[in-house]
């Protein structure tokens, strides 16, 4: 296996690559390396971990080392095994899109919560929000747009593998020509400048870069939006995901383009995750 020790069982193929993965500085060793090697042996994780002693196949374990090299590079999982849940959702995902965080759940579950009849996401990547919130609310017409093509088309092919493509369309630009929306979504870039070389070796070296800085303050994406929407009538309500610490001055600036009743909603580790806008 190269970077980690050939192995017979699922357990010393297990511990050997633990170990390397720990030696690498990866957060989740125990996880990735079970997550990994399931994928190569096409079984899961409870089987693996009831069975230690099992024999790993060569086919298998050939593939389990190449899938360790890539994860000693810091790639991460998700894009390894080619896809990441995101609710309910098996979304396929490679490095044309970022990965879809649980954070970015919130969205959805303001969407739940809100029941718009029209619904604009502004960004949607590998289709993540758009899609859940067509799949978990019947009824919802959904526009989706993002500026690259690449994206959009890993959203696409979501989309038709997931049995919702006659629910969301899809368009190439950040705004639609028109407008009605009641809901618009957006998890766009926040990420500052200063920020950037801080950031996880998984997040830095292999997600899209354009989907994830943001300027000097890791505003600018979401300014550059706002501007727009103060001189068009698009949507009533308009939800945002932004980065920790950044709700006031978004509040701010929703309340300069029109939407003057705002409110934030935390997510799970108490960030103020969400901010909303209303007319």
């Amino acid at each position: 296996m190269s970077a980690v020790r050939a192995a017979d069982s699922v357990g010393d193929a297990l511990g050997a690559s633990v170990d390397a993965f720990t030696a690498a500085g990866v957060e989740s060793p125990h996880l990735d390396a079970e997550l990994l090697l399931a994928a190569a042996a096409g079984t899961d994780r409870a089987r693996l971990i009831a069975e230690p002693g099992a024999v790993l196949a060569p086919a298998a374990g050939r593939e389990f080392g190449a899938m360790v090299r890539r994860r000693l590079r810091r790639e991460p999982v998700a894009y390894i095994l080619g896809r990441k849940w995101f609710r309910h959702l098996e979304l396929e995902v490679d490095d044309r899109v970022l990965i879809p965080r649980p954070e970015t759940e919130l969205l959805v579950e303001v969407g739940l919560y809100l029941k718009p009849r029209r619904a604009l996401e502004v960004g949607t990547g590998s289709g993540a929000v758009a899609l859940a919130l067509a799949a978990e609310l019947p009824g919802v017409e959904v526009t989706a747009t993002d500026s690259s093509p690449t994206a959009l088309q890993v959203a696409r092919a979501n989309a038709e593998r997931l049995g919702l493509g006659q629910r969301v369309s899809f368009e190439l630009g950040m705004l639609v020509a028109h407008g009605g929306f009641d809901l618009l979504l957006a998890n766009l870039p926040y990420v500052a400048e200063d920020d950037w070389r801080r950031l996880q070796p998984e997040i830095r070296d292999w997600e899209p870069r354009e989907a994830l800085l943001a300027g000097a303050d890791g505003l600018s994406a979401i300014r550059d939006l706002l501007a727009v929407l103060g001189e068009r009538s698009i949507a009533d309500t308009v939800a945002l995901e932004v980065g920790a610490g950044q709700a006031p001055a978004v509040g701010e600036l929703l309340a300069k383009a029109g939407y003057p009743r705002t409110e934030t909603r935390a997510d799970l580790a108490g960030i103020e995750r969400v901010v909303l806008g209303r007319r």
